[in-house]
């Protein structure tokens, strides 16, 4: 028995299909700024200061721009094209223009009237114009820059495009960097060629960036593969990696294991009864206790509108009504949906259980062909524990936003051995305005996206294995460190 409050799963993607169905993750993406949402009908949805119900998007393809209309009512915008012969009235320079308010002849009231008659903020912007008297002074790169500005402001134009890991973590990087650890698009680049993910790998990922790098990762894979995902605390998040809307056969290959067994798996000493053995049934009753209140509460919310709604109702649907207010009515449907949400908590509860069996088979393999650590936590611990399940002559990679951590990962590596190619690296990002006789670098950018640890694992310890090895590789060094004899030299004798 599923709540009422869950969301609909999204609908497998067909072949060559781009068009927006109910139920779809998509962002939204106004200028530069982005959000994620699921469409659903008659759902209020709020975006920069503007608010509107996706429902119109629903059969549309990708990458459509929307005007927000009254209503809250999305409509397509349609590109009017405009005259090539249209020449504009410019100023040479900006030195005589004062910006002392007084150069528009609109007020905020004329302003706030137009928008109340439900003109559209492109006519608005067209009025602004009008009413300026430096306008035609300026130069026509501030013309521009003047006509950009007001329509950010007045026109409500939205874009609705597909979720993908340079967006997703281009949105988290801009509005919630602290839950991404301050990973910036390019670095997760990086991280994603120097860990070789690619479909048909079994890959393993410790990350605390929200699921970023787990989406990341399966987007990239394209659902052929493995991924055993470690998490610290109770269970996963997943935030960003349900932002993708990713079909249920890619959740197949995905399994989860917890951090605190790790130790357990390394040293032989772990069991099923470990995981059967965690203090589940107390969190699972206050759980099924928190959500039955909820859905009582809800409930209770229903049937008071319904009867505000339906107030003239016959005599048979009252005498209906009078049965299920009856206590012992009440009681019985309370008791029954408790106990089917307890079997249904059960049922989650052991295939949760089968899967971390079945991860953890996976992991005493010792066959990865993968790992990539993007967490909070102090490196050098997971990282010394978790290169153990990885087969020999694969990458590795580790992200930290600050370099320290990471130096001294690098010299624990070194000492330990088993790795080859260990390389500390930063990208340096930049970006360009590229327009006509005006192209530069920003003025602005960003100061860093953290410090990636990459290298290869190796295989070590064989000449402990095989005996027979290493009696040949002693005789090998004898004959290296043993120096030959010096060669004997009659010296002639000199006449006296």
């Amino acid at each position: 028995m599923e709540g009422s409050g869950e969301l609909p799963d999204p609908q497998p993607p067909h072949p060559g299909d781009h068009r927006i169905r109910d139920g779809d993750f998509v962002v939204l993406k106004r200028e530069d700024v982005f959000k994620a949402v699921q469409v659903q009908r008659r759902k209020k949805v709020t975006f920069e200061k503007q608010w509107f119900y996706l429902d119109n998007v629903i059969g549309h393809s990708y990458g459509t721009t929307f005007e927000v209309t009254n209503g809250g009512s999305l409509q397509p915008k349609k590109k009017k094209e405009e005259p090539a012969s249209e020449t504009k009235e410019a100023g040479t320079d900006n030195r005589n223009i004062i910006d002392d308010g007084k150069s528009q002849k609109l007020t905020q009231d004329d302003i706030k009237a137009l928008k109340d008659k439900g003109i559209k903020g492109e006519e608005i912007v067209q009025q602004l114009i009008e009413n300026s008297t430096t306008f035609r002074d300026k130069t026509e790169f501030a013309q521009d820059k003047y006509i950009k500005k007001k329509k950010k402001k007045y026109e409500a134009i939205i874009t609705v495009v597909k979720p993908s890991t340079r967006i997703l973590s281009i949105m988290y990087y801009a509005r919630e960097p602290g839950k991404i650890n301050h990973m910036r698009y390019d670095t997760l680049a990086q991280m994603l060629t120097l860990g070789n993910v690619r479909a048909g790998n079994k890959m393993i990922v410790m990350e605390t960036c929200a699921g970023l790098v787990l989406g990341a990762m399966m987007e990239r894979m394209g659902g052929f593969g493995s991924i055993i995902q470690l998490y610290p605390g109770g269970g996963p998040v997943r935030a960003a990696t349900a932002c993708f809307g990713f079909p249920k056969s890619f959740l197949s290959g995905l399994y989860d294991f917890p951090l605190n067994k790790v130790d357990s798996l390394l040293n032989g000493t772990f069991s099923a009864e470990m995981l059967s053995s965690e203090p589940k049934d107390g969190a699972s009753a206050e759980e099924s206790n928190g959500t039955l209140e909820e859905k009582q509460t809800s409930e209770q919310e229903n049937d008071n509108m319904t009867e505000a709604q339906e107030s003239h109702h016959p005599p048979e649907q009252e005498t209906m009504e009078i049965v299920s207010q009856d206590p012992d009515y009440k009681e019985s449907k309370e008791k029954g949906s408790k106990k089917d949400y307890i079997q249904e908590k059960q049922r989650r509860q052991e295939e949760q259980r089968k899967r971390h069996l079945e991860a953890a088979a996976l992991l005493s393999e010792r066959n990865s062909d993968g790992l990539i650590v993007a967490s909070r936590f102090h490196p050098t611990p997971l990282l010394l524990s978790l290169l153990d399940f990885v087969a020999p002559s694969r990458p590795f990679v580790v992200y930290c936003q600050y370099k320290e951590p990471l130096l001294e990962c690098y010299t624990k590596l070194r000492e330990r051995g088993g790795v080859i190619n260990l390389r500390l690296s930063e990208t340096w990002l930049r970006n360009y305005q590229v327009l006509p006789d005006r192209s530069h670098p920003k003025l602005l950018m960003s100061g860093g996206g953290g410090y990636l640890l990459s290298g290869f694992t190796v295989a070590m310890d064989n000449l402990k294995a095989d005996p027979s090895l290493k009696s040949n590789a002693s005789t090998l060094e004898s004959h290296k460190t043993e120096e030959p004899a010096a060669k004997k030299r009659k010296c002639p004798e000199s006449d006296s």
